[in-house]
């Protein structure tokens, strides 16, 4: 056997020489807490020595503050460092927030991860759908979310008609057809003068934390999802999300009442798999849930026991790799996922993406009712025909931020406005 020439040994020198040579460094990162209306958004901006910039985002409608000092605090551990390798990185702010992920910390996280993966198919020249194998399809189904609840206290705002009566109900579900759309998700409106929503979960006062539906609340519920079926017909998906507002035992009789008109799915949050299975089982209403869970862990223990029907996955508190591998581990279960998405044009850039390189996606959910600031926001915005979204083909996510508007919109603490 020939011994192999010397000049093969210095060819394989200077390539790696060249390859350290060439190595993108992290330069900056800042963060934009952006005025949504209702919410604030927030997103990260990843600068490079290249001059390539990756965009994320991490809104946390709750909670900006705390998801931004944790970016601060996890930015030294990312200065200099090659951005491109986004795995290793991930693995770098894990460690930084002393292996404790979740909440603010995994949010955080994955504002930073997102952008990274966004530089990674930029400095390619792909979409960030070819970077994870290319798209398995070429549209994403759509549905209309918070329909209704948008415009209980922001309709001035949104520049729409009040809800003050079902009559005014039954006119926004004939709307969401006539725009295109084949389904909506609401959460518990109250039409009235003025009208709300019931969100216990999400609120406070005396009595709100014991999860129980009364016989009125209940009938409401039934009057409610009847008049939004009857308006849009029977081939239009509606679902309703309880998010963490009842106990299973409530959850079990609002999914009964629910059953004669074949949901699309009624979504619950809850922390305990068996309790989400216990409700599957009492009834033949599908279930969704999920979109508060980080990571294969946490959503393990869900799918072993098949708790759900559709389980939502949340790109902007994941991450776009953990958010893929979250939707393999579903495929594995034969299990079906659906993107939480109620943020800006870039999150259904990035939720999309995701989609596209999934074999197991039931729908994508948007927000329709906004700001109308919301298009200016970025460079690009999503292209839905049908009732379906154009899947990204642009390099990295499809979009960027538009900074100048950004700054034109910046967030100013109004917790009395939530």
């Amino acid at each position: 056997m020939e011994e192999p020439e010397d000049d093969f040994y210095e060819g394989v020198e200077y390539f790696w020489l060249s390859c350290k040579e060439n190595s993108m460094k992290i330069t900056s990162i800042e963060t934009f807490v952006v005025d949504a209306g209702w919410r604030p958004w927030t997103f990260v901006k990843v600068a490079t020595d290249e001059g390539v910039t990756g965009y994320g985002e991490c809104s946390d409608g709750r909670n900006p503050n705390g998801v931004v000092g944790t970016i601060k605090d996890l930015t030294p551990l990312l200065i200099g460092r090659d951005p491109r390798a986004y795995e290793m990185r991930f693995w770098d702010m894990i460690r930084g927030s002393r292996q404790s992920p979740g909440g603010i910390a995994a949010k955080a996280i994955a504002g930073i991860e997102c952008a990274l993966v966004d530089i990674k198919a930029k400095a390619l020249g792909i979409s960030v759908v070819e970077l994870f194998g290319g798209p398995t399809r070429d549209d994403v189904r759509v549905y209309w979310s918070h329909c209704g609840t948008s415009r209980v206290r922001n309709y001035e705002r949104i520049g729409v008609p009040p809800l003050r009566t079902m009559d005014d109900i039954a006119a926004l579900g004939r709307e969401v057809v006539e725009k295109g759309y084949t389904a909506l998700k609401t959460n518990i409106v109250i039409p009235g003068d003025p009208a709300s929503v019931y969100f216990s979960g999400f609120g406070g006062g005396s009595g709100t934390t014991d999860g129980n539906v009364t016989p009125q609340l209940l009938r409401h519920i039934e009057t409610l999802i009847g008049t939004f079926r009857a308006a849009v017909g029977p081939d239009i998906g509606i679902n309703l999300d309880l998010n963490f507002n009842f106990k299973p035992e409530a959850c079990m009789r609002i999914a009964k009442v629910l059953e004669p008109f074949d949901m699309l799915w009624l979504e619950i949050d809850m922390y305990d798999h068996e309790a989400i299975r216990q409700i599957k089982d009492s009834t033949t209403t599908k279930i969704c849930t999920g979109e508060n869970l980080y990571y294969m862990r946490e959503y393990l223990p869900y799918f072993e026991c098949r708790a759900a029907d559709v389980f939502m996955i949340d790109v902007p508190w994941n991450g776009f790799a953990p958010s893929k591998k979250i939707g393999d581990l579903a495929d594995v279960f034969q299990l079906n996922v659906a993107p939480h998405n109620y943020y800006s044009h870039l999150a259904t850039y990035m939720s999309a993406s995701l989609c596209a390189v999934l074999p197991n996606v039931r729908i994508m959910e948007i927000d329709i009712d906004d700001v109308p600031w919301k298009d200016h926001l970025t460079t690009h915005v999503p292209e839905i025909v049908d009732g379906n979204m154009k899947v990204p083909t642009r390099p990295g996510w499809g979009t960027e931020l538009n900074e100048e508007a950004v700054k034109a919109h910046l967030w100013a603490d109004r917790r009395g406005d939530w």
